[in-house]
Formats: C-alpha cells, structure tokens, sequence
C-alpha cells in the first residue's frame, strides 16, 4: 500500500469512529464526542499505532486525528474548536515543534517549497483569501496527492480538501526527516521558526543555536510583534533602553537574534557560563552581579531552567 492510500485509508477509519461517535450525542456536546472519536489532544501520542517523532507520516497522521472538530475563530483547544493556524500550530505542537500563532507568522517558519509539484506530506500551504487585508490568510497540511487537511470557516469542521493553488509552500520539517537516515544531532533547530537566523546569528557570535531559539520560545512563544506588559517588545524581548544601546530594532527578527545572539555572547564572557548569561538577560547583569550567581527571583530561575530545557530539546 503506497503512502498516499495509507493517508485515505487513515482518514476513513478516523472519519468513521468519529460519525459513529457523533450520531449518538447532541452537537453541543463536542467534547464527549471527541472523546469517544480518539480526536483529542494528545491520542496521536499515546497511541501506538501512531508516530511521535517529527516525520512526514507523524505529521499527517496528527492532523488526521482532529478531522471534524468544529471551527472556531481563534481556536486552539480541539474540544471546543480550531482555527486554520490553531490546527496547524497543534500539529506541530504536538510533534515538540513551536509554531507561531497566526498563519501569517507560521508563513515566515521553514523553508519555502518552490512549487505544489515539490511538495512533502507536512509542508503547510498557505492562501491569500482575503482582500481586505495584504498577505497569508489561511493555511492547512498538506498530506499529498493535492489534499490538505484544514479548518475552513465558520460552520463547518476540520476535513481533507483539494489544495487548490496555494500562495505559498513552506517545509517545517528538517530535511533529514524526510530521509531513511537517522536525524543528526541538532536537526531539529530546522523545524523552529527562524532556524535560519538563529543558526547565522549564532555562528557569527560564538554561541549555541538551541539557546537562542529557546530564549525566543520563552520570550515571545516566537511573535516578533508581542510587547509584554512592562514595555518588553519583539521576538527576544528587548527594552527599548537595552535595544537602543545595542543598537537593534526589535520588533525586526533578524536584528532582534543578531542583538540578542552579541548581547548573550558578551554576557557569556562575563560571567563565564551561560546559565549565568540567561539569568543577566532575564534579570540584569547588575543583580547576577550583586548575588554572585543566579539571583533568588522564582522568575529568573524559572527562565533559566526552562531556556536551558527547551534548548535541549531543540539539539
């Protein structure tokens, strides 16, 4: 049976638990339907009849478990509702792989794919629907053979469609995945969101790339546009004050990692581990200073902690 026919044959098995599941519960009440479906947030791994590495077939077939949940704008909880991007940034989300929160955003991720003629099962497609307003819109999985599974509008649920002509095509996955190989070490920084900047910058400085792109994941859940209640703006979080005297615009994605990846590298320098350069980012090198050491703050040590795990993650 060749991939294209397993992807269908998944689809209809999960379409038929789900429509027998449904029958027999009031449209309100998704949750228990979902339930009794498989369709919930995390079957995909814990079952094991499904993938739970970052691959082409893991990717489809998490997608396929959220066939039927209704749509919802600005959804992200299945047993309620999704959106396009809410469904996609799940996906991925589920495979230890962050996305940005808009399609927009989740365009700007990966690697483009020239053409639909070039496209892998997993690459996201991405459409320009609307004329109000410039730019990506819309976005679905692809799983081959020109279908996609996405959640359309308002009314209706998440379920296989034909591709269309899509605006763009961009590949999350990092090429090793797609490979018979085994996935070298540090693979998976392909996945995130910037990989390539973060690489540059990194190399360029003298510093590790997971630590960047995790300080990105734990500054901004990687939004080059979030400004934090304290004034905190961009992808890394600069103040203006620091951003200025850096010289770095932050609400900009390459300048914002460039500065973050000289600003680390120089904190690195001076306090001589990067633990300690995590913590002078997040606290201020005056306090690791003053303590002599990771400050006693339940933030900064939580920030370190969940840098460094992240970071390890992406290696």
């Amino acid at each position: 049976m060749d991939g294209v026919t397993q992807v269908q044959s998944r689809i209809s098995e999960i379409q038929s638990r789900f429509l027998y599941s449904t029958r027999s519960t009031s449209s309100g009440d998704w949750a228990s339907a979902a339930a009794k479906a498989g369709l919930n947030s995390t079957s995909a791994l814990s079952s094991g009849n499904l993938s739970s590495t970052a691959s082409e077939s893991a990717v489809v077939s998490q997608a396929q478990q959220y066939i039927g949940v209704p749509y919802a704008w600005g959804g992200t909880d299945p047993s309620t509702g999704l959106d396009c991007s809410g469904l996609s940034q799940l996906v991925y989300k589920n495979l230890g792989i962050e996305l940005p929160r808009t399609a927009s955003q989740q365009a700007t991720s990966g690697r483009a794919v020239a053409s639909l003629a070039d496209a892998h099962p997993g690459d996201l497609v991405f459409f320009d629907y609307s004329s109000s307003r410039a730019g990506v819109d819309h976005v679905g999985v692809y799983i081959g053979n020109g279908k996609m599974i996405a959640a359309p509008q308002e009314g209706e649920s998440v379920k296989v469609q034909d591709v269309g002509n899509p605006t763009l095509i961009r590949r999350i996955l990092p090429e090793q995945t797609t490979a018979t190989a085994s996935a070298p070490s540090g693979a998976a920084l392909a996945g995130v969101p910037y990989a390539d900047l973060f690489s540059r910058a990194a190399s360029r400085y003298g510093v590790d790339p997971s630590v960047l792109a995790a300080m990105a994941s734990q500054e901004s859940g990687f939004n080059s546009q979030a400004v934090s209640p304290a004034g905190a703006q961009g992808l890394m979080q600069f103040m203006p004050a620091t951003a200025q005297g850096l010289g770095v615009n932050a609400l900009d994605p390459n300048s914002a990692i460039d500065g973050a990846a000289r600003y680390l590298s120089s904190l690195t320098k001076q306090f001589g581990s990067t633990d300690l350069a995590l913590a002078a980012y997040n606290a201020g090198p005056g306090t690791v200073s003053r303590y002599g050491g990771i400050p006693p703050y339940t933030e900064t040590q939580n920030y370190v902690r969940n840098v460094m795990s992240k970071a390890e993650a992406y290696r």
